[in-house]
């Protein structure tokens, strides 16, 4: 662990100017769970802001989410539609590997990204009306961090010289340390209901596992996009479901 893990964090899964650092890989994935309440914290002060100015429940759940597309130039939107591309539209693996590489976005990668997209607009409308904004918004934010770190801990790189295997796989240590980071943090915002949320959010995790290694027999930069995508869902359900 060095301070600089931070820098090299936000220079990867954000736009947010960053100082100067080294360039340590998968070793700084313990730092992604820091990364996420960051750019969660910056949902939330937006949609608050929203909120203040007469807008309504829907409109700051909106903005929210907009606000974390654009902080993260949809990098984990992108690896949704791009395995979603990949994994239903090609036969085999290297036509499914050839898909996701390709920019181009095709329907299943449309209807994935507007399936998630709805599903956390209302999760979050329905949120942001009972009074509930910020823890939320906080615990996805930091734990579908964790479930990328440690999705690439856990499987092999499906193909040599994407963006996965150019950050380089984290150890189980390192995964396990930023899975540490997030439910701690998140238990201190939520008590019960983060606990529940990372037990959904793992458990979304181990499924898209699963169906990667069955697909491309490994992980790539999409599939960690999509891992996210899917376990910032699957955790906004899951406080829905407890509201």
């Amino acid at each position: 662990m060095r301070p600089s893990d931070i820098s090299e964090a936000f220079a990867l899964l954000t736009r947010l100017p960053v100082p100067r650092h080294t360039p340590r890989g998968g070793a700084c994935a313990w730092a992604w769970p820091v990364v996420g309440l960051v750019v969660g914290t910056l949902a939330v002060a937006l949609a608050s802001g929203a909120l203040a100015i007469g807008l309504t429940p829907a409109l700051a759940a909106g903005v929210a989410i907009a606000t974390q597309m654009i902080v993260t130039g949809g990098l984990h939107e992108d690896g949704l539609g791009d395995t979603a591309d990949g994994f239903w539209g090609g036969r085999d693996k290297d036509r499914r590997l050839a898909i996701m590489k390709d920019s181009a976005i095709g329907s299943y990668g449309v209807l994935a990204l507007i399936v998630t997209t709805g599903l956390n607009w209302a999760a979050l409308t329905h949120l942001i009306k009972d009074g509930h904004l910020a823890a939320p918004i906080l615990c996805a934010a930091a734990l579908s961090r964790a479930a990328m770190a440690w999705q690439m801990s856990a499987l092999p790189f499906a193909r040599d010289g994407g963006l996965a295997a150019h950050v380089g796989q984290p150890s189980v240590q390192m995964a396990a340390l930023s899975v540490a980071i997030a439910v701690l943090s998140t238990l201190l915002l939520a008590d019960v209901g983060a606990l529940f949320a990372a037990i959904g959010v793992a458990a979304a995790t181990f499924i898209v596992g699963r169906i990667a290694l069955a697909k491309i027999d490994g992980q790539t930069g999409d599939v960690l996009g999509a891992t996210q995508q899917l376990s910032v869902t699957t955790a906004l359900l899951i406080f829905v479901a407890l509201s």
